[in-house]
């Protein structure tokens, strides 16, 4: 069986109990500033978790698309994954654990067919006057699990939530498949972390509300969330060892094996699972850079070229990599390979920069190793790790990474107090220098600058709320502009909004600045997708009765002078996420 007929099985499934499937969410979460990536199926719908009504029903299912980053220095292993697809199951309010244990044991046993004399589960012990779960225990037991294979744990292995400190929260069953590794001791159980047992589905079952109080109430209206690992699962069925001998890996590791010069299989998996992971970032709009989800993507590229490096495996070739991945993916995920060039030109560029800086960056690290030693230290000072980072490029996790290899750790809580001074000093001066972002202040470039203000409103008021601003490049011969939409935008669309920038334009509109808190310009109306880069105090432009964002500036002092507004392209860089490219003419 492939991956992709797992997943197919898997939504014709829980389809044939009356869930309807829904579609995955982009890696990176829409409208929750809380964490950079999607991390688990049932982040996407925490709201109808929480109570709203979902348009497709009470029960769901999908298969989601996931980024998690906790687990880096663990990739490399037989199961461990920075990317990864999450299949689940939903319900909202309707059925509880009895139907959930009982579809999932159907599933594995009937649909997959694996042996349950290797499943092993997991429920909830009992904890702050919760019972044991006695009702998810009795279930499997009732499905065919016997009780010598029915653990209970405690509150880290066994309970989910709440999401914030209040709210829904649960115990959650846990099902592990027996490798037939041998026990590493006389207590090996599920929860041990020695390989024997190899957790492949969770259900979480939300039936408590945790009170201000710190108190448990029970839910009028219980949900079940489950999750059920893809990569995990296909091994399991095709007899792999681990995830990487699978379709979804063994040819790009065959590629990087057949290339180095000196491989070695944990460098191998490391390069093939970020490049992965970078790849799906990439696709759903992240871009390489020194802040958040950019920063992640940053990271997981930099140490893929530094892998390649070390297995002597020729950077220029990371392309060659890239095809195999178009190759692999295409069925699975036709965003693939419909963005390959934006792929091969964000992947190639960021290959390059660092390029430029880490021969000279290592030189520098192993300068200050050697120095380190003949003092005697086993630590890295912090203003050693911050010049690698600020000055060559380096991540403190790769530094890191380098400083261990040597038998050496780094100070990264100096570090990180370097840091952020260097956070604050930059944010204080970012106005002064930079005028929000601008490289060139000429009037043109600053006319495009306002540009982008009335192209932002004029998007929304044709295509809808969602199409929000995820990014933008001004020269003084044209702008570019990014912004969220699920489909290719329309002739007749985008001449309405060339129209309603030009009557803006026309309108001669008076653009005015104010300075208050970010408090107050979100209570004003104003928005902002990066207000936070600006500090506590924020500029809100103000273009007459059309516009208002928090902005660093500069803007032109009316809009009549600007010239003529016209669209000349309209594209997609990735899923979910269209640009324009525009020009003010004269006239």
């Amino acid at each position: 069986m492939k991956a992709i007929e797992l997943r197919r099985k898997y939504i014709e499934f829980f389809e044939g109990h009356g869930h309807k499937a829904i579609p995955s969410a982009p890696v990176v979460p829409e409208n929750d500033p809380t964490v950079l990536f999607t991390t688990a199926g049932m982040h996407p719908l925490v709201p109808y978790l929480l109570g709203e009504p979902h348009p497709q029903g009470k029960r769901l299912t999908d298969y989601q698309k996931c980024i998690r980053t906790g687990d880096i220095d663990s990739v490399g292993d037989p199961s461990h994954l920075t990317f990864f697809e999450m299949m689940g199951n939903w319900s909202l309010g309707d059925y509880f654990k009895n139907e959930s244990i009982a579809m999932s044991y159907e599933f594995l046993k009937d649909v997959l067919g694996f042996d349950m004399d290797k499943i092993s589960i997991t429920v909830f012990e009992g904890e702050d006057g919760i019972p044991r779960d006695e009702e998810a225990a009795a279930a499997w037991e009732k499905a065919g699990i016997p009780k010598e294979r029915i653990y209970y744990c405690s509150r880290e292995h066994n309970w989910w939530g709440p999401a914030g400190e209040t709210g829904p929260c649960g115990p959650d069953t846990e099902i592990f498949y027996d490798t037939g590794k041998p026990a590493c001791s006389d207590h090996c159980d599920p929860t041990c972390s020695c390989g024997k047992y190899l957790e492949i589905w969770n259900n979480v079952f939300m039936q408590y509300n945790k009170t201000k109080e710190g108190t448990y109430e029970l839910l009028k209206a219980p949900n079940v969330d489950t999750g059920l690992g893809l990569e995990r699962v296909i091994g399991l069925l095709q007899g792999k060892s681990n995830v990487y001998e699978t379709e979804l890996f063994a040819d790009v590791i065959a590629k990087i094996e057949e290339l180095a010069k000196n491989p070695n299989i944990s460098s191998s998996r490391i390069i093939a699972d970020h490049l992965r992971a970078s790849m799906f970032m990439i696709v759903d709009g992240v871009r390489p850079s020194n802040v958040e989800q950019g920063y992640v993507l940053r990271r997981l590229l930099r140490r893929v070229i530094r892998h390649m490096r070390k297995v002597e495996f020729d950077p220029n070739n990371v392309g060659l990599l890239v095809d195999t991945f178009v190759n692999i993916m295409s069925e699975m995920y036709p965003e693939i390979p419909a963005n390959k060039a934006t792929l091969v030109e964000v992947i190639e560029e960021e290959k390059n920069k660092f390029l430029k800086t880490l021969e000279h960056g290592e030189k520098e690290f192993a300068k200050n190793v050697e120095k380190a030693k003949v003092e005697g230290k086993t630590k890295l000072e912090g203003p050693v790790v911050f010049r690698l980072y600020d000055t060559f490029g380096f991540p403190p996790e790769m530094t890191a990474e380098l400083a261990e290899e040597n038998g050496m750790t780094i100070d990264m809580e100096e570090f990180e107090a370097l840091f952020k001074e260097h956070q604050e000093k930059s944010r204080a001066g970012s106005e002064a220098k930079f005028k929000g972002g601008l490289a060139d202040h000429s009037e043109k470039t600053t006319a495009y600058h306002t540009a982008t203000h009335l192209l932002h409103k004029a998007l929304q008021i044709v295509l809808g709320e969602h199409a929000t601003q995820k990014g933008s490049n001004l020269t003084a011969e044209r702008l570019r502009f990014d912004f969220a939409n699920p489909q290719k935008v329309t002739k007749e669309e985008l001449q309405r909004v060339e129209d309603i920038v030009n009557e803006q334009i026309k309108r001669d509109l008076v653009v005015t600045c104010e300075e208050m808190s970010l408090e107050e310009a979100e209570a004003s109306g104003a928005t902002g997708l990066f207000a936070s880069k600006y500090g506590d105090k924020v500029k809100v432009y103000t273009i007459g009765d059309f516009s208002k964002e928090i902005c660093g500036g500069p803007h032109v002092e009316r809009t009549g002078g600007m010239g003529r507004f016209k669209i000349k392209k309209e594209e997609g860089v990735a899923a979910g996420i269209r640009r324009i490219k525009a020009v003010l003419e004269e006239e």
